[in-house]
């Protein structure tokens, strides 16, 4: 802990210097650990930000101010292109694919994916002092209840067997001292917000497609009476900022995981937000995800915990964006990379992410370290200087060095990533190996039959070719065989980092 509390007193004497000159509130500096809030935006490109893309026709100030003020990580990727399995992979620390979630995303009635004995980022951080909360998006599972005299909740015809009067087990089971949350993404039923296992409003109503066009629907089920969809982002946003105003009041640390429902569809902007991007109503939904961050940030300034606070930025998985919005529009969503949401193609799963503690994590610093969502368990032991758990965390590699200093040495041996349908890849160092050939997600075609005496997968020099375009799976035999090791290594272990 020596070191960690070198740096909160190196912290608080900066803090207290500026905060003399500029007269600004004193900083609330609790125990010996930061406060950390984890930011999650749904389906965000790493093209969508303006300061990683110059020529993004969306303009996100807020993130850029994060980057301009902290680090980021150009090599961050997700451990799935999409969301159930990457906010698995996040809480737990652990691949999704090592689950019973084995591709595909759950419905908003599926039981907890995370089993009640399993560590988590919430009840790691919970047993060294914080206060959890779980605010926004969660479609990790939960376990509803069903009416009497049936054991099923399965839904039919849009309607459930559930007794939403009935207590839901919520995010507390996994650690968190608070929670406000919706089951699934903003397209999926049932549409109700859920506070600490109990429903703020039982669903009584019906809703059907209310929008017609690209990235205006959501499915048919039920709904609250007073849910509105385009509402629910402010909401979330206006809880979190509350929660982090609460906790100025207390002597503990907390940690805020605010889940977005942003920019997934349905893309639903609403007041100053619209016609504010150069790429339709998804860029104008992109500018609410940054104000949504640039809330938080202000919410930490006034409540004078800003300068103990360690800020995360990033995203579920690549952008939903498409060869026809491509088509339509200039903005390249998930910048140069190739595919988009579910591939296995960099576009799925190539995020940003971006990181800011004032006087700890150097201003303007560029990380190229390989890291995955995953690693955020692991990172958080490192920050607070503390051991991992001795079961879990499978997949979760420290990389709390990266975000303070420029690290040349590789942290992580390698990345698994996984698509939709259940495609494997691995990448290692400059290599990224996948043995089947096609998108495995959205993309079109999402498999190949391999012709005879040709490759029966991919190889790619990730470093000198991101854009995926000269396969050299022919020509590098060797390689295509130690990365074809090293995966099946890991999935037959159980675990990637012990």
């Amino acid at each position: 802990m020596k070191t960690l509390k070198f740096l909160f007193i190196l912290v608080l004497a900066i803090s207290c210097k500026s905060h003399a000159t500029n007269k600004k509130q004193d900083t609330i500096v609790k125990n010996t650990a930061p406060n950390i809030v984890y930011i999650l935006a749904d389906d965000m490109g790493y093209g969508d930000l303006s300061s990683l893309n110059s020529e993004s026709g969306i303009q996100t100030p807020h993130m850029d101010k994060i980057l301009k003020e902290g680090v980021h990580f150009t090599d961050a990727h997700t451990n799935s292109s999409v969301c159930t399995p990457t906010r698995y992979g996040i809480i737990t620390g652990r691949y999704a694919w090592r689950s019973s979630l084995k591709k595909g995303v759950l419905n908003g009635y599926k039981p907890a994916l995370i089993e009640e004995s399993r560590p988590t980022v919430a009840s790691y951080l919970k047993s060294n002092g914080y206060t959890t909360a779980c605010i926004g998006k969660w479609h990790i599972g939960l376990d509803m209840q069903p009416k009497e005299g049936d054991k099923s909740i399965k839904a039919k015809d849009g309607l459930s067997n559930v007794d939403f009067s009935k207590r839901i087990k919520d995010p507390s089971y996994l650690g968190f001292d608070y929670s406000y949350i919706i089951p699934a993404s903003l397209d999926i039923p049932p549409y109700l917000y859920i506070e600490n296992g109990k429903a703020v409003e039982l669903p009584t109503e019906y809703t059907t497609e209310k929008r017609k066009g690209r990235g205006l629907s959501w499915r048919p089920g039920e709904k609250a009476p007073s849910f509105v969809f385009d509402q629910v982002l402010d909401n979330f946003t206006k809880k979190s900022v509350s929660f982090i105003d609460d906790q100025k009041k207390t002597d503990s640390p907390f940690f805020l995981y605010f889940a977005l429902t942003a920019p997934h569809t349905p893309w639903l902007p609403v007041g100053d937000a619209v016609g504010k991007s150069k790429a339709g109503d998804y860029g104008d939904y992109v500018t609410m995800v940054d104000d949504a961050v640039g809330a938080v940030v202000t919410a930490l300034e006034k409540s004078g915990q800003l300068e103990n606070t360690l800020i995360i930025v990033t995203s579920d998985n690549g952008s939903n964006w498409t060869e026809r919005d491509k088509e339509k529009f200039t903005h390249r969503a998930n910048y140069i990379y190739k595919g988009q949401k579910a591939d296995i193609y960099e576009g799925g799963h190539r995020v940003p992410y971006i990181a800011k503690w004032p006087g700890v994590i150097p201003a303007g610093l560029e990380s190229n370290q390989l890291m995955c969502t995953t690693d955020l368990f692991a990172t958080l032991s490192g920050i607070l200087n503390q051991p991992k758990v001795e079961k879990g965390a499978d997949d979760s590699y420290n990389m709390w060095p990266a975000y303070t200093s420029n690290v040349k040495s590789p942290i992580r041996e390698a990345v698994v990533h996984h698509s939709m349908y259940g495609m494997f890849s691995i990448r290692k160092g400059k290599w990224k190996y996948t043995p089947e050939l096609g998108s495995g997600g959205f993309t079109k075609p999402k498999n190949v039959e391999a012709k005879p005496n040709k490759a029966e997968g991919t190889l790619y020099d990730i470093i000198n070719d991101p854009e995926e375009k000269n396969n050299l799976y022919k020509e590098n035999p060797k390689v295509v065989a130690e990365l074809s090791s090293l995966l099946e290594k890991y999935q037959k272990q159980g675990y990637s980092n012990k």
